[in-house]
């Protein structure tokens, strides 16, 4: 194994064990102390509906994600969704809601103790047709061309290798398909300590690849039509619904506020295989692009 290979399962490794507690209740995935129950606070504050929380078990609302890609997904009924990194399941329950009994939803997470917590609100709330599967986003154990549908919510932030997940969507989405994923890139490079920051990586911020490379990423992968829906200021939600963590990881680093303001971004964006995305937006009539040299340099 190289160096940088060691280097990057560490990182996984840090993620899984992180994630594991948060799943078992050891700490807060939202910052705000286990059982303090700010949870719904951040879910309304970075999109989801109050309606749709509120139909779910709480115990699938973890405080996680940066974005609510579901309803820019628009699951039909019928369809085959796929939840890259699906955690407790919050994500694939509102899909399930949409795709009704005669769809599907599969979610594939890493890490046993979210699957466990997944698979057993799935029961509870008798979605048959949610399955969660264990494994790594860079080799999805998911048949090739079978799922019109990907989503995932601030986890693509978290693996190293990101060509290797979006050549692994690009894989397994059906010609038509879509996917539409809400994530954490940069606008400029992090400053050197916090962007070394292992706690900042399994927070969301210091694994996130600059803007665009990332959407070159998707790009060389085989994805086009990128289209970005929403893009926040991560940091400054995160100031507003957990700012103690935000503090300690700048006094952690030696990072002041200004140097990173509006640099941290929460994007939800959209995309189609580029295969048939000519075709189906003609078709379709949708919006432009958004890949001009203003969003994503211009990688088609």
């Amino acid at each position: 194994m190289t160096l940088a290979n060691a280097n990057h399962e560490e990182k996984v490794g840090e993620v899984r064990s992180r994630y594991g507690k948060i799943a078992a209740g050891e700490i807060s995935g939202c910052g705000c102390g286990v059982g303090a129950g700010c949870e719904t606070d951040v879910a309304k504050g970075i999109g989801y509906d109050a309606d749709d929380l509120a139909a779910l078990p709480d115990e699938a609302n973890l405080g996680l994600g940066c974005g609510a890609p579901i309803g820019y997904l628009a699951p039909q009924p019928g369809e085959t969704v796929l939840d890259l990194g699906s955690g407790a399941g919050i994500d694939a329950f509102l899909a399930a809601r949409k795709v009704g009994p005669t769809g599907r939803v599969i979610g594939v997470d890493m890490t046993p103790e979210m699957l466990d917590k997944a698979r057993a609100g799935a029961a509870r709330m008798g979605f048959a047709q949610v399955e969660f599967r264990a494994g790594r986003l860079e080799a999805l154990p998911v048949d090739n061309a079978s799922v019109d549908a990907v989503t995932s919510n601030c986890v693509i932030n978290l693996v190293p290798d990101k060509p290797a997940v979006f050549r692994e969507i690009a894989r397994v989405l059906k010609p038509g398909g879509r996917l539409v994923v809400s994530d954490i890139v940069l606008e400029r490079p992090l400053p050197a300590a916090l962007a070394a920051d292992l706690l900042g990586y399994v927070g969301c911020i210091s694994g996130a690849d600059q803007k665009v490379g990332y959407f070159a990423g998707l790009a060389e992968a085989g994805l086009a039509d990128i289209e970005v829906l929403r893009d926040v200021d991560y940091l400054e939600t995160m100031l507003q619904t957990m700012p103690e963590e935000v503090e300690a990881l700048l006094a952690r680093t030696g990072t002041t506020l200004a140097e990173v303001q509006g640099t941290v971004r929460s994007v939800t964006y959209r995309a189609r295989p580029a295969q048939v995305s000519a075709g189906a937006k003609a078709g379709a009539g949708e919006a432009t692009s958004c890949c001009g040299t203003d969003c994503c340099g211009g990688a088609r």
